[in-house]
């Protein structure tokens, strides 16, 4: 599913009336049709009886908005609409549809005050409210009325539809100034914006539901951003062979670990395993090689790390043998690790996985070098800080525009990005990106980044994804497809594992432990594609 900018939605909406004569009205009214049955759905499931309330703003989300209200009521439920401003500020299109919807049987209150939405709710107590003030473009800060209504609406109500976004977000930022509305459910129209899944547009748009208003299929497949879902992943769930040997499935090294931090290679070691690697070997420092070894499940190959610089050029000529390697989790962050980690991205020829620690001793502008001239896979796995000390970036910037400063690291340096977060940024070496958005605080826990450092390190070492005769534009496609499936693994474990534990009491274990029931969801998600395809 393509994720567009409020531009773009510009671009597409002009495109469809030009030069595909589908014009506004018609997509108003796919949109109320489409809404109607989200929101029934919805409230039907939820036991709901009550009367619905719109809010109507003056432009184009208000005549969706209403829209919905008009088909609701057709169906029997008992709509009323709150319009904002008068008629005479409304555009034409809206006026028309509050016509229709006054004729169908949509109450209408033409509202001036902030008394009488709080006198609404003091008569009914909570209620169900489809937002429809403002659209992407709002203009922000709103009006001392309007940062009222919606501090009212944010009290008072039960159940909350946002039509295309909540008002008050930005669109392309997901900024806020003063208030937004709170959504349980945002009816995306068309496709999903920017704005749901960046900043604090994040937090206030609860579930996304698209609804399909008839837009070109064509503009689907266009832009450079999009929901990382099932489809991305179709083509890697069969490639294991049944009369394969362990070699033929890789072998994933780990490196990590320092003093008091050798469950984080033990976690990633472990996270290596279980997604199918036939061989995994964990090594860390030579003084904690035996705290390490405590930690390790039986399956696990060791080995360690001389602190004696001099003793390396063995190592390294010996890391060829692997078929990926992880470093980072708990690697520390010393001259002495961050020589290891340009040592291991100068000499290997396979994918690495650059994690926690590893990005930390790095900078950007001084090692480019050490990711542009390999030929082969990198993949930087940063939260938002580590992203920040590799890259200059203030924090507070990259928080108003991660996907900006993201495309700007993608295309200076020769690698993929996992942008990890309640949404994870997935930046391609295409310069496309990949959301996955999944906030689960039961994830807000040590150790599920080194799980996620783990699937990437055992998934791209396993065959056919290093094999020799794909050519290098292929082998980079799988390796996205690859970071994507892995990518929505985790997230899939980490909810999988709430639901079986509870996110207060659930662990990075857990994430593990939850593989099989993922891998399970995962390869019916597939086998339903493939059923629809043929």
């Amino acid at each position: 599913m393509r994720i567009v900018t409020t531009d773009e939605m510009k671009d597409i909406e002009k495109k469809t009336w030009e030069e595909y004569h589908f014009n506004e009205s018609l997509i108003i009214e796919n949109a109320g049709v489409g809404g109607a049955d989200i929101i029934s759905e919805v409230f039907d499931n939820a036991g709901l009886t009550e009367e619905i309330l719109f809010l109507i703003g003056k432009g184009n989300n208000g005549s969706d908005g209403i829209a919905m209200a008009r088909h609701l009521v057709n169906r029997g439920y008992n709509c009323r609409a709150f319009v904002f401003f008068p008629e005479s500020d409304c555009n034409p299109e809206l006026v028309k549809q509050l016509e229709m919807a006054h004729k169908f049987g949509v109450k209408l209150n033409y509202i001036e005050r902030t008394d009488q939405v709080a006198s609404y709710f003091d008569q009914m107590g909570s209620g169900v409210i489809v937002d429809a003030l403002f659209g992407t473009g709002v203009q922000l800060p709103l009006s001392d009325f309007m940062y009222e209504v919606i501090e009212t609406i944010n009290d008072r109500s039960t159940l909350v539809f946002a039509v295309d976004i909540a008002s008050g977000v930005a669109g392309n930022t997901g900024f806020i100034r003063g208030n937004a509305i709170i959504a349980d459910v945002t009816l995306a129209i068309g496709f999903p914006k920017l704005g749901y899944y960046v900043s604090d547009g994040a937090k206030r748009s609860g579930i996304v539901k698209t609804i399909d208003v008839g837009l070109p299929r064509v503009m689907s497949e266009q832009g450079d951003k999009f929901l990382l879902e099932p489809s991305h992943m179709m083509n890697l769930m069969s490639f294991r062979d049944k009369f394969g040997d362990k070699k033929v499935f890789g072998h994933s090294l780990v490196l990590g670990g320092s003093h008091g931090l050798t469950g984080a290679p033990a976690l990633a070691a472990s996270a290596s395993l279980r997604v199918g690697s036939g061989l995994v070997t964990a090594a860390t420092w030579e003084p904690q090689y035996h705290e390490m070894m405590a930690r390790l499940i039986p399956e696990v190959m060791t080995g360690y790390v001389p602190l004696e610089i001099n003793q390396w050029p063995r190592l390294i000529r010996d890391l060829n043998k692997y078929s990926s390697i992880v470093i980072g989790p708990g690697l520390a962050r010393s001259t002495r690790a961050r020589r290891l980690v340009l040592e291991v991205l100068n000499n290997f020829d396979g994918p690495v996985i650059v994690d926690a620690d590893a990005i930390n001793v790095l900078n950007f502008r001084e090692d480019k070098d050490a990711f542009t001239m390999r030929n082969a896979p990198t993949v930087l796995t940063p939260h938002f800080g580590e992203f920040c000390k590799f890259t200059g970036v203030a924090y507070e910037k990259l928080n108003e525009k991660p996907v900006d400063y993201l495309k700007d690291l993608l295309d200076s340096i020769n690698c993929t990005v996992v942008l990890k977060g309640p949404c994870t940024y997935l930046g391609c070496s295409d310069g496309k990106v990949y959301f996955n958005y999944y906030p689960n605080d039961g994830m807000a826990t040590g150790g599920v980044g080194d799980v996620l450092a783990g699937i990437l390190g055992g998934l791209l070492g396993q065959e056919p994804l290093t094999k020799s005769k794909l050519s290098l534009s292929k082998r980079y496609e799988r390796v996205n497809d690859t970071v994507a499936l892995a990518v929505y693994l985790h997230s899939l474990s980490g909810k999988i594992a709430a639901e079986d534990f509870g996110e207060r009491t659930m662990s990075a274990a857990s994430l593990i432990e939850s593989f099989p029931k993922a891998f399970k969801v995962i390869e019916e998600k597939i086998d339903s594609l493939y059923r629809n395809i043929g």
